[in-house]
């Protein structure tokens, strides 16, 4: 217990505080009587974080003609193409580059290498043709 004490007296030299009546003395600092254990005592309740916010999206729901004709562009150069990527790329909606994907693969532009039920994957189209 003195120890600590020491500990606390010569932190408070360090910081530049003057020792008080109790600490010169060596003796504990009487309150109400009663020295508190040290350790003891409720533990103070954790508070809950508020938690990330996400910026929300701000996603385009119908083509304009700039993003429609950056699809035609940039999409097909892309070596990998997903709904999630052109989404991103493009501030556009997922049903809408769901749909935007479609018609490229329709039109040639690109090619499917995977297709699962949940998530389709695209590549670019070979240059010379298949």
């Amino acid at each position: 217990r003195e120890r600590k004490e020491g500990r606390q007296h010569v932190r408070d030299l360090l910081h530049g505080k003057p020792p008080t009546k109790t600490q010169a003395k060596g003796k504990t600092p009487a309150k109400g009587g009663k020295a508190k254990p040290s350790g003891s005592g409720k533990a103070k309740k954790k508070k809950w974080s508020k938690g990330k916010v996400r910026d929300k999206l701000n996603n385009l729901v119908m083509f304009d003609k700039a993003t429609y004709d950056k699809l035609y562009k940039e999409v097909p150069s892309y070596k990998l193409i997903t709904p999630a990527v052109v989404s991103e790329r493009l501030k556009i909606r997922g049903s809408l580059a769901r749909r935007a994907c479609l018609e490229l693969l329709q039109k040639g532009l690109i090619k499917v290498v995977n297709k699962h039920h949940r998530q389709v994957i695209y590549t670019r189209a070979p240059k010379g043709g298949e």
